[in-house]
């Protein structure tokens, strides 16, 4: 070999090697897998945003293989990220909050949907807050997310106690046992109330919505485990930026009738979904482009569920830094596209 060729060689060699290394940490992340824990059984509305991240392919764009798997309620799916069952978890905010002030859960969120949308409605034309007194209500879980809407509505909207109505609790088919007619009272959800009015012909009265009794709130908490997050963070960074890209493609309208299929294991039809889908991203219910952990948003929050007694009179509530970690949404929005 001549010298000129062994020179010309030698700096393709190490181009090759840097390469090699630059691409090794990719098959590595491409290995990595994570377990997201939807709430609901079938899963809430909420959850759209992860099955569009997973049946895209924005999960896998980002190099993380993520299984999705419905518990009965977000309490329940909180619980497994603690225990380390599952890697994360779509909680709701207040539980999640009330269990990080009370006790040293090793929860951390990491991504959140700042605007609930619960609303205590009717099949009753004719209900107000005092039919509601001594009536059976619709709830995913006792403690669950539903019946802590229900405590926070019937105090600020009705001026009454949650002993004061009989919780029934159904994960997510309570618009089912109001159809039927098993029930007059639920705590529902935005894309509930047109299944409601359409199978039943008659229109859902809204007693109290969570933006009458409290415009400015939090709902719901992309929650992982202290520990695992520590251990694993590029994963959890790499499914945030999968969050993110569905996101945006659920925003754009060519893309609703993609998203309503996507959406079918929440047993909503296309043509139910779609409508839902058009409501919500008008509400900014995932969120655009930002973080969804506001901190005074989930301050907020935290005030209210000490005032409620979520949070028990010997503990304070937990810190922002305690309960949010931003960092995480900032290293997957530099792996998005601007």
């Amino acid at each position: 070999m001549s010298r000129q060729t062994a020179i010309f060689l030698k700096p393709l060699a190490v181009v090759a090697t840097t390469l090699a290394l630059c691409a090794a940490p990719t098959v590595a992340q491409a290995q990595a897998k994570l377990t997201y824990a939807l709430p609901g059984i079938p899963p809430v509305f909420a959850s759209v945003q992860a099955m569009v991240a997973d049946k895209e392919g924005f999960f896998k764009k980002h190099g993380v293989d993520v299984t999705l798997r419905a518990f009965e309620s977000g309490a329940a799916a909180s619980r497994a990220v603690a225990s380390g069952e599952v890697s994360v978890a779509l909680s709701p905010s207040a539980l999640v909050i009330s269990q990080m002030s009370n006790t040293d859960v090793k929860l951390v969120a990491i991504y959140g949907l700042e605007h609930p949308d619960w609303a205590l409605g009717s099949t009753d034309p004719t209900a107000t807050c005092d039919s509601l007194k001594g009536a059976a209500v619709g709830v995913d879980a006792i403690g669950g997310a539903r019946s802590i809407a229900l405590k926070t509505l019937l105090i600020g909207g009705c001026k009454m106690k949650i002993e004061d109505v009989q919780q029934i609790a159904l994960s997510s088919n309570v618009a089912a046992a109001l159809i039927a007619g098993q029930l007059k009272f639920g705590v529902l959800h935005i894309d509930d109330i047109p299944i409601i009015e359409d199978q039943t012909k008659k229109p859902v009265k809204l007693v109290v919505t969570q933006k009458m009794v409290r415009p400015m709130d939090h709902y719901m908490l992309l929650v992982a485990n202290k520990e695992q997050l520590a251990q694993n963070r590029d994963a959890y960074v790499r499914l945030v930026a999968g969050l993110i890209d569905a996101e945006r493609f659920m925003r754009d309208p060519k893309n609703a009738a993609k998203v309503a299929e996507d959406a079918k294991e929440t047993g909503r039809s296309p043509a139910y979904a779609m409508k839902s889908l058009s409501a919500y991203v008008a509400m900014d219910f995932w969120p655009n482009d930002t973080d969804g952990l506001t901190e005074k948003n989930i301050e907020l929050l935290g005030n209210v569920m000490k005032k409620v007694g979520n949070i028990k009179a010997d503990k304070a509530v937990a810190p922002y830094a305690r309960i949010a970690d931003p960092s995480v949404w900032k290293d997957a929005r530099a792996l998005v596209k601007p």
